[in-house]
């Protein structure tokens, strides 16, 4: 006798990356970790959902939480760099988000940079917000890129490896993330 148990199916929620509302700039970051390497990144883009620039670093052999932090870091400074004064970011890492918040979850490797980034975005309209995975489709496939990269690249037009995210995210198109419960 064959007995079969129900299995709940996962509910699809459906992600859609939205640009940022009136003066802001957004940029996604996110990182990548392999036992190897490790590589962070960011793009960032206007109210028109209009790309402004990207970048990726290989950032050698981090995990994946300092990896996360150093492609933040990095958004904040590029961000100050282009006077870009409204910035709001969004990661895919609560533990990051929660940083902003309590900077004893810097590691002390990353604490300097990660003070003077406080101290420049304490002169900015600055956001900090939570995203799914799925949403940051574009930076992840720019931090991939990165993970085989030597040295710090920003692109100023649309790199070939997220061109096909970036029409996707700009159409408001969008992804899908499977959850069980």
């Amino acid at each position: 006798m064959s007995v079969s148990t129900l299995q709940r199916l996962p509910k699809i929620i459906e992600v859609v990356w939205h640009p940022p509302i009136l003066h802001l700039i957004k940029c996604n970051t996110d990182d990548s970790a392999t036992t190897a390497s490790s590589s962070c990144g960011g793009i960032f883009r206007d109210k028109d959902s209009k790309f402004l620039l990207c970048f990726t670093k290989n950032t050698g052999n981090e995990n994946a939480y300092q990896a996360e932090l150093s492609g933040v870091i990095r958004a904040i400074e590029i961000a100050a760099h282009h006077k870009w004064n409204s910035l709001w970011l969004e990661v895919d890492s609560a533990l990051v988000v929660n940083a902003f918040k309590n900077q004893s979850l810097v590691p002390w490797r990353l604490r300097n940079r990660w003070n003077n980034c406080m101290h420049i975005i304490s002169n900015m309209n600055f956001l900090v917000s939570h995203v799914y995975r799925e949403e940051n489709c574009c930076v992840d496939a720019l931090v991939n890129l990165g993970l085989t990269l030597d040295n710090l690249t920003i692109w100023l037009e649309i790199p070939a490896c997220i061109r096909g995210y970036y029409g996707q995210n700009r159409l408001g198109l969008p992804c899908f993330r499977f959850v069980n419960f």
